[in-house]
């Protein structure tokens, strides 16, 4: 019992840290994607005296402390955004590893999770979500249709085309409000997820939004026409779905008894 129970939490460290490597290399991407930059075979350095960092320099999370954010070299101030991409993807990394454990789906939904990571943030900081992950995505989101039991080939299309057309209309009707790059991240969610999940993540990520920003229309902070990225929050009703989507339909569908 106590080694089983040991052997969990040991796990559960590794999954964590396994988490911050990978948010180390997503901050690379994030960096590097919209800048059309290499991402591989490339050291990394300082973005404002660009000497390459040592190895000392890059333990995920670690390193940012030691270092009390600012560069060895020059000193100056990292961008909190590092420390906080490897701690958010080290913390869904062990959501994922609760919920799936190490199977298939932990492996796909670890993938799709990082993607949406990726394009959350690149979409805060240029407003853009770029073609390469919303394209990748739907291909890998459509070949794991293979590799999942509850997701046919079928359906990840049928996801690709209803979750993307539903946002396209929106955006239609809505005349700029919702830009090509959220239609195809949605539809690129809709392939690895299905339509019916997809679409709640839209609905999700909307309420949540309405709720996030009604307090900075009240007050004038914000206007109605100014452009709020949509991307993390489809992302975030994702993340929900993939965790705990069918829970939470399973428990509407009781609420109002609905059979």
């Amino acid at each position: 019992m106590i080694s089983n129970l040991l052997g969990g939490i040991l796990m559960s460290i590794l999954i964590f840290i396994f988490g911050l490597i990978i948010g180390s290399f997503l901050n690379v991407v994030i960096y590097r994607l919209p800048a059309g930059k290499p991402m591989i075979f490339s050291r990394s350095e300082c973005n404002h005296c660009q000497t390459e960092l040592s190895i000392k320099d890059l333990v995920p999370f670690f390193s940012y402390l030691l270092l009390g954010g600012n560069c060895r070299y020059c000193e100056s101030v990292f961008s909190l955004q590092y420390p906080a991409v490897e701690l958010l993807t080290g913390f869904l990394f062990l959501l994922l590893y609760k919920q799936y454990f190490l199977s298939t789906q932990f492996l796909v939904y670890g993938f799709l999770t990082t993607l949406l990571i990726v394009a959350s943030v690149i979409d805060l900081r240029q407003q853009i979500i770029p073609n390469q992950i919303n394209y990748l995505g739907i291909g890998a989101g459509t070949l794991s249709s293979l590799l999942l039991a509850d997701l046919s080939l079928f359906s990840s299309l049928v996801g690709v085309v209803m979750a993307g057309g539903a946002l396209l209309f929106l955006a239609v009707i809505s005349r700029g409000g919702i830009g090509m790059g959220d239609v195809k991240f949605l539809a690129m969610i809709g392939s690895f997820l299905g339509a019916r999940l997809a679409l709640l993540s839209l609905v999700l990520g909307s309420l949540i939004g309405s709720l996030l920003f009604l307090p900075f229309l009240v007050i004038g902070v914000k206007g109605r026409k100014d452009r709020v990225p949509f991307g993390p929050l489809i992302a975030l009703g994702a993340i929900i779905m993939i965790l705990k989507g069918e829970e939470l339909i399973a428990w509407y569908l009781n609420f109002f008894s609905i059979n």
